[in-house]
């Protein structure tokens, strides 16, 4: 390979290094399923991709961009000869299909159906939009670019802006295997949360002592207060590991995340305290339902929702949400209390609804901050 010398040398060289450092990520696995060329500067008819670095951030119901280029010899191949493939890795074995770019045909598949375009922001541009963002779109993607010789990826991490919380279902600790787990997260408006939410949420301060399933099969648990019932006291803070657990014999607890709400969390006020069928009645007599686990949380953390009373959620669990800490409302931190799973007959609280109306009703600094980030990132 030729001497990294002159701008213009020096720029291929740092071209190169990119897309090795782009390709060093995949498995063995990953790279057996196609050809895969990296090619240098020193070849001609290259096709070389160069995707963004870290991670592009957005919220549920957002629009983004997955940044990727690709750079060929344009007078040995005609552009239309060029295909353009996003796919989305969902382990180091799985890989869904996306997008599909030849020529003028374009086509998306699955959940991305109709919510995907190319930007198409010039020469060499594979950039994909994405929009109306889901839980689900949380993750690693690849571009690829290939024409009838050769072919380069690169990778784009999409990750959202929100919330993890712990949860566990009416009959207990440690009651779900990895899939009641994941079909847990999904009733509270959630999924299984990753290590790195699970990591951000304890830099953030979660301290949670009961261990739960994550998104990859692992089972761990967020350690900020080191105690004598969570692993001793003089053992170190930290994200602790059990490592990967049988997904159908084992049961844990589950971490899951949630992001952006698509509608409004209220407390229901009432002239007194309802029963769970009661609860459901009322929040129905609004337009609204009963609000789940995971909106919330989302409430608290992203709508900045404050209410020193107790409350029916869809779960059968009562919980409120406290930003601003006081004596009398459970506690020095901010987060959700729960009280647990009462009676559903007998037992008489207040109610939090969520009425499933989008923008309306969120608070105008939301929709403000939203519509600027939107004014400033996407271009369609």
């Amino acid at each position: 390979m030729p001497e990294c010398r002159g701008v213009y040398m020096r720029g291929l060289c740092v071209l190169a290094t990119l897309v090795a450092l782009a390709s060093s990520s995949l498995s063995a696995v990953e790279k057996g399923r196609r050809k895969v060329v990296h090619v240098l500067e020193d070849q001609t008819g290259e096709v070389v991709v160069q995707t963004a670095p870290g991670k592009v951030v957005t919220h549920r119901g957002g629009t983004i961009i997955l940044p990727c280029r690709y750079h060929y010899d344009t007078s040995l191949h005609d552009p239309a000869e060029i295909r353009i493939k996003w796919t989305k890795i969902t382990d180091t074995m799985t890989f869904s299909d996306v997008f599909v770019a030849l020529g003028s045909e374009r086509k998306g598949f699955g959940i991305y159906k109709g919510r995907c375009a190319l930007q198409e922001d010039g020469p060499g541009d594979a950039s994909l939009i994405v929009k109306n963002v889901t839980l689900q779109d949380y993750g690693r993607y690849e571009c690829e670019v290939t024409n009838e010789l050769e072919d380069d990826t690169g990778m784009v991490k999409l990750d959202l802006e929100g919330v993890v919380f712990p949860y566990h279902p009416r009959l207990g600790r440690y009651r779900l295997n990895f899939h009641e787990a994941q079909k847990a997260c999904l009733e509270q408006d959630g999924i299984l949360a990753s290590y790195d939410q699970l990591h951000e949420a304890w830099v953030e301060g979660l301290d949670w002592c009961n261990a739960g399933w994550l998104d990859d099969g692992s089972v761990q648990y967020p350690i900020s207060n080191p105690r004598e019932q969570c692993g001793k006291q003089g053992t170190a803070v930290g994200v602790r590991n059990y490592g990967y657990r049988h997904k159908d014999d084992e049961l844990y607890d589950a971490f899951c995340f949630t992001s952006n709400l698509n509608g409004r969390v209220y407390f229901l006020k009432t002239y007194r305290k309802l029963s769970y069928p009661e609860a459901a009645k009322a929040c129905e007599g609004q337009g609204a339902s009963l609000a789940k686990v995971g909106q919330l949380y989302a409430a608290w953390k992203i709508q900045l929702l404050d209410r020193c009373e107790a409350g029916w959620l869809e779960d059968g669990s009562i919980r409120y949400p406290i930003v601003n800490p006081r004596a009398r409302c459970g506690g020095r931190e901010p987060g959700v209390r729960n009280l647990g799973f009462p009676d559903r007959k007998y037992k008489l609280f207040g109610v939090y609804c969520f009425r499933n109306d989008t923008m309306k009703g969120t608070p105008a600094r939301i929709r403000e901050g939203i519509q600027r980030w939107k004014a400033t990132h996407v271009k369609i």
